[in-house]
């Protein structure tokens, strides 16, 4: 899969409203066929970032993404109300899934 990263530093007075000014853009990539998961969540430091986890089955599904229709609106969009250019990771790992963290291994409540 293509696992991606990326922080948005937002402007002050757009950060309480961003989860709203990116509601269309989250919803209709979420409905793709190659979108495994696309969570927002924002920083407990800083009130103004926004940290997006996201990933695709594939390069193909990944590519997709970047050529959609609701991408490319949001890269005329979602510019304004940043204030600077978001920092990303991505890279391809070799599985489909979130993988169990067993250092912190909860038992079986039953």
């Amino acid at each position: 899969m293509i696992f991606i990263t990326a922080k948005f530093r937002v402007l002050p007075e757009h950060a309480d409203r961003f989860p709203e000014i990116t509601r269309e853009f989250t919803e209709a990539t979420r409905a793709e066929p190659g979108c495994l998961w696309f969570d927002w969540s924002r920083s407990l430091d800083d009130s103004t970032e926004y940290v997006l986890v996201e990933a695709f089955r594939d390069g193909e599904a990944g590519a997709a993404h970047v050529q959609s229709a609701h991408f490319k609106q949001a890269q005329q969009t979602l510019p304004p109300y940043l204030a600077a250019t978001p920092r990303i990771v991505n890279a391809t790992i070799p599985q489909d899934d979130w993988s169990e963290l067993g250092e912190m291994a909860v038992p079986e409540r039953g």
